[in-house]
């Protein structure tokens, strides 16, 4: 079904390339980046996209048009969002003197597909309502936007640092990675057979 909240989830999905061709357009920062065109408009696509992501949950419950395409496809939509974000920063922040980058999203990454497959199963034996978005996940995934949104523009924000602000959300983001995935995981393993 066809609707407009679904429409925004889909466009979400179609600009996940565009934001992967603009953060491959980035020229070559040496250790002060300079700031560009295309760095604003790679931190306004991820910035779009975050918005997309309350804006077609908002219209599906205003407009009562929550259909089960759009309960499938708002959380892949969220997954691949994130994770194609966090292995761009992977790549783009070395290993090696940002290893806490690759660790966070590491954590990220997995909790996500971890998250994706006990659900997964939880659908397979009409369980799935046990493993509902809590509000910790909530508060995990606005963190987790705004810590990518500061590493991704890497210039100053009126002032402030921006990556040592992203480095902080990011870590805490990663905490509540962690907690949320032990509270899923809690209420998952209840539902298995001894």
């Amino acid at each position: 079904m066809m609707t407009i909240p679904n429409l925004i989830t889909l466009s979400r999905i179609f600009l996940i390339p565009v934001f992967v061709a603009l953060y491959y357009f980035q020229p070559a920062y040496t250790q002060t980046p300079v700031f560009t065109w295309i760095n604003f408009c790679l931190t306004g696509a991820y910035a779009f996209i975050s918005i997309t992501d309350y804006l077609d949950g908002y219209l599906a419950r205003k407009l009562n048009m929550t259909s089960q395409l759009g309960a499938f496809l708002d959380p892949v939509a969220d997954k691949l969002m994130v994770s194609v974000a966090l292995i761009m920063l992977v790549d783009f922040y070395p290993s090696g003197t940002h290893w806490y980058i690759t660790i966070a999203a590491l954590i990220i990454i997995s909790r996500e597909i971890l998250v994706s497959a006990l659900r997964e199963w939880m659908g397979t034996i009409g369980q799935r309502s046990t493993v509902n978005v809590s509000y910790i996940g909530k508060v995990k995934t606005f963190v987790q936007i705004f810590a990518i949104l500061f590493l991704l523009y890497q210039q100053p924000f009126f002032g402030l640092p921006s990556f040592e602000i992203g480095v902080v959300l990011l870590m805490a983001a990663t905490l509540l990675t962690l907690w949320s995935g032990f509270i899923y995981l809690k209420e998952g393993v209840k539902t298995f057979d001894n």
